[in-house]
Formats: C-alpha cells, sequence, structure tokens
C-alpha cells in the first residue's frame, strides 16, 4: 500500500477539524445554519493555510445528504454519504475544480461557464472552484463577470488566490470575501503533536518549535517537514537532527553573542562567528534566530514584571536566558540591535563570503553601541573625587569656602554664613593639592578659635569656556508678522494639525505679508514648496480658523519660526551654562580637585 503523506492524510474534512481559521469558519458555519448563502466566494491568503480545504467543505456542507439520504444543507457534513465520499475522493460530477495557473485563457473559462446551464446531475449544487484565481487573463475575467454576477440558483462559485490585489474589482464586489490568515508557531506546533500522537512518533517539544516556527504561518508547510524529520531522524523527531535539517543555528550561540554586544566584548563575538564557520552554520539564519530573540526581549523590557511573567510560556526553556538578556542590555540598545540585524541580512547575499559580512553586521553593532556607558563612568569618575557631597540642587549653594579641601555638607546646603575653623591660608601660586583629605593639627595645640573666613577669590580654568554668550542666531531679524506666524505656527503643531514635510514648510517658511483671504510666505528651499504640502498647510490653518489661500515664493528668509525657536533654544542653553560656571561648589571643584566640565554635559531643563 503506497503511504499517503501527513499533509494530505491529515486535512480536515469538516469545519471541526480546521485549525487556526475560526474567523472563516464562524461565517460559513453561520451562513450554512440560517440558509443565507451567497453565489460566489473569495477566499484569500498565503499557501498551506487552507483555502482548497475550505472550499471542499463547503461543497459537502451544500450537498450533504445525510447518513440515512434525507439530509440538506448544513454546516456538519456527515462525510458518509455518497456526495461527500466522492468529493473527499475527487469523483464528484457536479464539483469541478479549475486550476487557473494552468487554464488562464478565455476559452478554458469559458468552457467551464458551458456547464452553467445544465442542472446538477448527482448534487443538489454545482459548485465551480478556481484556484489561484488572480492568474487568468483579462478576457478571461470579463467573460465570465456575468454569470458571476447573476448565476443561476443551482451554481455556487469558489475562488480562491494567493494575491487578491491582482483580482480586478468587478469580481471582488461580486464575491464575499474572506482573508485566511497565516497560522501562529503555537498553534501549530499544537497540531502537530496531536498528529504525531496519532501516528505514535515520539517527537521533542524543542523539536516541534523549529519546526512550527520554519513553516512560516503554513500548515501544509509544517506536515511536509514533519515528513521529512521523521525520514531525516529514523522515525523519530529530536531537536538536533531536526535543526541540523533545516540548517538552524543552534541557540547557544546566538544567546552568547547578545551575551557578547550587551558587554562590548568584540573578541567573543568574532570566536562565535568562527565557530558557526566551523560547525558550517548559516549566518542568514543566525541574524534571524538573533532577530527572534531580541524582539522577545524588547517584549519582556517593555512590559512590567508582573505582565511579562503571565505573557511567556514557562515550557520553553529559552525564556530563562532571554530574561537575564534583557537585563544586561538597555531597551534602546535592543531596539537598534533588533533594526540592525533586520537590514544586515540584505547585506550578505552582496558580500564574497557570508562569513565575513555576518563578522561586519557584528562588529557594526559594535561601533553603534549607544555611548551611555562612557556617559556613566565619567559620571561615577566626578563622584569618586567628591564622595561626602551630597544630590543637591545646584543652584542653592551659597559662595562660603572652607579651608579643608573636603567640603562639608553642612556648608553647601546651609543659607546662613559658616564659621570654620582659622588655619593658614595655602599660597595660590602652589599647585593645588589632589588629596581628599588635609593633615589635622595636633592633639597638643591649642584650639584655634572660631572666626568668619572671608571667601577667597577663585581662579577661573583656562579651558573653560561657559561665560562666553551664546552666538546670536544667524540671520535672524524678528518682524511683527514673524511674531504672529511663530504664534499660529506653534498652536498647529501643538495640535498635531500638521506633521512631516508640512511642519518643515511652516517652520522654515517667512510671513511676508498677510491680507483678509491671502497669505504670502517665503522660504529658502525649493523642495518644500510643492502643491500638496501647500495644500495641506491651507486645509490645517482653515480647520484652525484661518480661511486663506497660501502662495509661497522662494528667498532670502530672515524670519521664521525654526530660528525663532533656535534662538530660545541658545538663550536657555547659555543661562544654564553660567549657573553651573558660577556655582560656587563648581568652582571649588575645579579649582582645588582639577574638576573639568565635560562639554556637552549641561542641558537646561
Amino acid at each position: 500500500m503506497s503511504y499517503l503523506v501527513l499533509a494530505r492524510k491529515y486535512r480536515p474534512r469538516n469545519f471541526t477539524e480546521m485549525v487556526g481559521q475560526d474567523h472563516v469558519v464562524q461565517a460559513l458555519t453561520n451562513a450554512l445554519t440560517t440558509q443565507r448563502l451567497h453565489h460566489a466566494y473569495l477566499f484569500t491568503g498565503t499557501r498551506g493555510v487552507g483555502k482548497t480545504t475550505v472550499s471542499r467543505i463547503l461543497a459537502k456542507s451544500l450537498n450533504c445528504q445525510g447518513a440515512d439520504g434525507q439530509g440538506g444543507i448544513t454546516a456538519t457534513p456527515c462525510g458518509v454519504c455518497q456526495a461527500c465520499r466522492d468529493i473527499d475522493s475527487g469523483r464528484f460530477v457536479d464539483y469541478t475544480e479549475l486550476d487557473a495557473a494552468s487554464n488562464r485563457g478565455v476559452d478554458e473559462v469559458q468552457s467551464l461557464l458551458e456547464q452553467a446551464v445544465y442542472k446538477p446531475v448527482q448534487g443538489r449544487f454545482k459548485v465551480f472552484m478556481i484556484d489561484e484565481v488572480h492568474m487568468l487573463t483579462t478576457h478571461a475575467f470579463n467573460s465570465m463577470l456575468k454569470t458571476l454576477e447573476e448565476p443561476p440558483a443551482y451554481l455556487k462559485f469558489v475562488l480562491a488566490t494567493t494575491d487578491p490585489q491582482k483580482v480586478p474589482v468587478t469580481v471582488l464586489s461580486r464575491c464575499l470575501q474572506f482573508n485566511l490568515r497565516p497560522m501562529a508557531p503555537e498553534t501549530i506546533r499544537e497540531h502537530l503533536a496531536q498528529v504525531l500522537d496519532v501516528e505514535q512518533v515520539p517527537a521533542e517539544v524543542q523539536a516541534l518549535r523549529l519546526l512550527s516556527r520554519a513553516a512560516r504561518g503554513s500548515m501544509r508547510d509544517a506536515l511536509s517537514l514533519t515528513d521529512q524529520a521523521i525520514a531525516f531522524g529514523s522515525g523519530q523527531l529530536q531537536e538536533l537532527s531536526v535543526r541540523q535539517m533545516l540548517g538552524s543555528v543552534d541557540r547557544s550561540y546566538v544567546f552568547q553573542i547578545i551575551e557578547a554586544l550587551a558587554s562590548a566584548d568584540g573578541k567573543a563575538v568574532i570566536d562565535t562567528v568562527e565557530t558557526l564557520r566551523l560547525n558550517g552554520l548559516n549566518a542568514a539564519s543566525t541574524l534571524e534566530e538573533m532577530s527572534t530573540i531580541l524582539q522577545r526581549m524588547a517584549v519582556l523590557q517593555t512590559m512590567a514584571a508582573s505582565s511579562a511573567a503571565q505573557s511567556v510560556d514557562d515550557s520553553d526553556p529559552d525564556v530563562v536566558h532571554i530574561s537575564r538578556l534583557s537585563g544586561l542590555m538597555p531597551a534602546d540598545e535592543t531596539h537598534l540591535l533588533y533594526s540592525m540585524c533586520l537590514h544586515g541580512r540584505a547585506d550578505l547575499g552582496l558580500a564574497p563570503d557570508e562569513y565575513a559580512a555576518l563578522t561586519m553586521v557584528l562588529l557594526r553593532l559594535l561601533a553603534f553601541k549607544p555611548k551611555q556607558a562612557h556617559t556613566s563612568a565619567e559620571k561615577k569618575t566626578l563622584n569618586n573625587l567628591a564622595p561626602t557631597q551630597p544630590a543637591t540642587a545646584i543652584h542653592t549653594v551659597k559662595s562660603v569656602v572652607t579651608a579643608d579641601p573636603v567640603v562639608n555638607a553642612a556648608s553647601v546646603v546651609a543659607p546662613q554664613p559658616v564659621v570654620v575653623r582659622s588655619l593658614p591660608v595655602r599660597d595660590q601660586s602652589a599647585p593645588p593639592s589632589t588629596s581628599p583629605s588635609a593633615p589635622t593639627p595636633s592633639p597638643s595645640a591649642p584650639a584655634p578659635s572660631p572666626v568668619a573666613l572671608r571667601a577667597l577669590p577663585v581662579k577661573k580654568p583656562a579651558e573653560s569656556h561657559l561665560d562666553a554668550p551664546a552666538a546670536p542666531v544667524k540671520d535672524l531679524e524678528p518682524t511683527a508678522e514673524g511674531d504672529f506666524w511663530h504664534t499660529t505656527v506653534q498652536q498647529l503643531i501643538g495640535a498635531e494639525a500638521i506633521s512631516a514635510l508640512v511642519r518643515e514648510l511652516a517652520l522654515q517658511s517667512q510671513l511676508v505679508a498677510r491680507d483678509t483671504d491671502r497669505w504670502q510666505l517665503r522660504i529658502e528651499r525649493e523642495s518644500l514648496n510643492s502643491a500638496g504640502n501647500r495644500d495641506r498647510l491651507a486645509q490645517a490653518l482653515q480647520k484652525a480658523g484661518f480661511d486663506v489661500q497660501l502662495s509661497v515664493e522662494v528667498g532670502r528668509v530672515t524670519d521664521n519660526p525654526q530660528r525663532r525657536n533656535a534662538a530660545v533654544a541658545a538663550e536657555k542653553q547659555a543661562l544654564a551654562e553660567q549657573i553651573i560656571h558660577n556655582n560656587p561648589f563648581v568652582q571649588v571643584m575645579v579649582r582645588d580637585f582639577g574638576a573639568k566640565i565635560i562639554p556637552g554635559t549641561i542641558k537646561p531643563l
């Protein structure tokens, strides 16, 4: 007896056996139960999701005669009557399947439609099923339009396609369209487990996970890969053999790479890639597995701890490793790595060696690693220089200086003048001491009487440039019309009425003149001066209460909202730098401990 492949042996024969298409099953079941039947159905979806299967089940439901021969239209075909058995075996004379990929001309379609004038011979309905209908020619589509619109009462059309975009709108409007979705890996894995349990084939859970992911949402592909895996593994499914058959990369290597990237260990990354090369593992599969792991890491980092614990599959052994890696890497870096892995797969085919391309993709991840680690290290270095300083607001520090190099917390936050010990003042010409503590007086020495210490002049570091005023914005000449236009544009942006190029047009343009029904704008970049941008900006202004027409000219601009915003930002930045530089505590740190203010680290609140 010839062997029947799993994809054909376990093809669903009724709606209850359908997997992963509940939305289609529910709609068809209700239509059959209430007898509200359309004359044409269009099933769309990728390969192997059940388009032909649903068509055959629908044909059985329309023509089922029941086990006793007295049945009618039903949503649960019996499967034992003559009509059900003939449709399953492909011998039912009133059910015709036409492959439009090989019969795409007008002659083939015309010969099919010639049969429509004859009533059913054996069943209750004639059912014409046209598979891959998008392959028909334009003349073939046109020849069937009239029959498809008003067929006889005994005729039903069932169309199936993987590319509904190529089906003419005139055909779509005559059909009920159902989109069969790609199936989730968990749904495929559960169905494979049931099939293998019936077949009495032992299978590891991780092997089923690999097969369900490799199926890409297609149940037929999953069953075909399972057939191949059973043959490859001599009657059993093990993770190692399935991974070897699929050419998948062991996720332990992927975990090593991500951990090395998180710790910026370039040598470990290169060593792991060399191991992949020696084992002959696929470079594209490596980036694909990395993308999958990084996506799951991003989900864990985004969700709350309690919610994340409920959303993950505890039976998946990778959860522990993914949770650990999500704590080693910041969220923004995870998203950056994910994006680079996706774009890096396109580079593999351009390089002479895919492993060299994989190495460059991973090294690019290290090269573009965010600099947060370096900033944190610099902050820690400054904190180590003054371990006793409290985290207080800088603008509350008083102009009080102590002779002791270690600044006491009370001298920083106390608003009243502080009385300190009278110690010899160090010569300012001497090099500043970098020691965190100063020698204390001998116990036998008489205690000095407390006196108020006069504030000493502070030396300004030669490399400091924070006193210099911010450079004025280039070519900004404020005008009265500019005030009005700046206020209007800020209101539009705040209300999210404009975005993208329209927002740039508003920000970079200058209001030259305005009348009751017409405003004149000027802009320097001609690329922004398009009809679409002008129309969308005029519509936004109209919604804001300005029913005017816009005319835009190209020329020199001296006052626009963008330059005004830049001027305000520069003023805030200069004020923030001045506050920091004039702060007594910062001056003490610069003078006595050789501290430096890192350029670019001061940001206004």
